[in-house]
């Protein structure tokens, strides 16, 4: 199977689907677009390293992630989306520490917001983006701008946002669990130190109070 390379070309917040965003992923050499559904925290984070003159007071954790590879001389050469099942996508880090290459599974908002601050490349396979691609007219200047063509833009991936949304997707599994689901998957995280996925579920959980 052809990989096919891609480019950020945006992040959309859903004005109907709570804490949802949609990761705009570009063919570097077509007009396919492939939107992937992702949490507002990796929202945040892609977002700061698209941004490069905005430097939080202290490193987010992709930030500390890099650090931390830089100091036992790991890079991430690539990332490679490489299934879709159920509206989930899979990725993979490749990365490389004494000429030895090594592949990570990685959810793919942490593989794009790591390849960001690497500098890596990402792809994915011809077939995934034949299934999940979609298609936007590209903008035209600002005194051009047709309001009916970007309406057009926005109702499509509100669509897309609303089929990922509507199926189980790891990062927006939680708005259809109870609040004591909820609250037993915050303990169960807390003992587990995983605190990345601990503090979600605390925000989901106040909200809901």
């Amino acid at each position: 199977m052809s990989l096919v390379r891609l480019t950020i070309k945006g992040i959309s917040y859903s004005q109907t689907q709570n804490g949802a965003y949609a990761l705009l992923l570009s063919e570097v050499e077509g007009e396919k677009q492939l939107p992937i559904v992702i949490g507002a925290f990796e929202a945040q984070s892609i977002a700061i390293a698209l941004e490069k003159d905005i430097r939080p007071p202290r490193p987010l954790t992709h930030d500390l992630f890099k650090s931390f590879a830089e100091r036992f001389s790991i890079i991430v050469k690539q990332v490679i989306i490489h299934k879709l099942v159920d509206g989930v996508f899979y990725s993979s880090l490749i990365c490389e520490r004494d000429k030895i290459e090594e592949i990570i599974d990685a959810r793919t908002s942490d593989a794009i917001a790591l390849a960001l601050r690497f500098n890596a490349p990402i792809f994915t396979y011809q077939n995934i983006l034949d299934k999940a691609g979609i298609y936007l007219k590209n903008n035209p200047p600002m005194e051009q701008s047709n309001p009916e063509e970007e309406k057009g833009a926005e109702l499509i991936i509100e669509d897309v946002l609303k089929d990922a949304t509507d199926s189980p997707s790891e990062e927006t599994s939680s708005n259809k669990k109870s609040l004591k689901e909820l609250e037993k998957e915050l303990d169960e995280a807390v003992k587990n130190e995983d605190y990345e996925k601990a503090a979600q579920l605390r925000d989901e959980i106040s909200k809901r109070k």
